[in-house]
């Protein structure tokens, strides 16, 4: 039985790596899905991939660090579907390494402004409706780096801690309108990003990293109905990675 049947989800950074995974894995159970990104070419192609499974998709290409692009993601959401019932906040700028007395100020902010600011406005819009209903599912995507510090990467880590807090905060005070949020923390992940920044040899053929499937499995586990009992939790999904690093 498919777990998220008629379920309208949007999930930001779909167009590639653990965005695209969930938004796939979110079709297979049953939902009808919002993929959003900056990439119309890749948008188009991922609608088209879930269409072709018989899934009903709506491709929104958005800059999630211009405000009125996120309320954009919402009205069109309503538009086709009349409702949304789950928000996947994924997207994210992953930096190279850099320490804070080298890094560029633009793209300090352009991390924070996708990372963590997008986050929470595009929740913050999504809000109204899901307490008018009653009912939602809220997931932030975090890293093992919002657990910990490291070396060259403050940017990035500075807003996966900041979506853990968000999380945290959220949930408390939407419990009481029915609605679950929560926050997954993956470890490596063979992505298209993380090869970019990291490099091919940290990429293809690492064994101690996950592919993008196996978030998403936690994505869906927390989009059902099976995670009813949960809100405000952090999920470390580490795989083979090591946790302190």
């Amino acid at each position: 039985m498919q777990r998220l049947t008629n379920k309208i989800a949007i999930v930001t950074g779909a167009s590639r790596g653990i965005g695209k995974a969930i938004a796939l894995a979110f079709g297979r159970e049953g939902a009808k899905v919002v993929v959003t990104a900056r990439t119309t070419r890749a948008l188009e192609a991922l609608a088209d991939q879930l269409s072709q499974t018989g899934v009903e998709a709506l491709a929104v290409t958005a800059d999630l660090g211009v405000e009125t692009d996120l309320q954009r993601i919402v009205e069109e959401t309503l538009g086709r579907f009349g409702r949304v019932d789950i928000l996947v906040n994924n997207a994210a700028i992953i930096h190279p390494s850099r320490d804070l007395v080298d890094f560029d100020t633009q793209l300090w902010r352009q991390v924070i402004e996708v990372n963590l600011t997008a986050a929470a406005l595009l929740t913050k819009a999504v809000l109204p409706h899901l307490m008018a209903q009653r009912s939602g599912k809220i997931i932030n995507l975090s890293s093992r780096g919002g657990r910990k510090g490291g070396k060259g990467r403050s940017a990035y880590r500075v807003t996966k801690a900041g979506l853990i807090s968000l999380t945290e905060s959220v949930a408390a005070e939407v419990k009481p309108y029915g609605i679950e949020v929560n926050c997954i923390c993956p470890g490596g992940v063979d992505t298209e990003g993380y090869r970019e920044v990291f490099g091919r040899r940290e990429g293809i053929g690492n064994r101690r990293l996950m592919q993008p499937e196996e978030i998403a499995e936690v994505a869906v586990f927390l989009a059902s109905e099976a995670s009813s009992a949960i809100s405000g939790a952090v999920i470390d999904a580490f795989g083979g990675t090591e946790p302190a690093v």
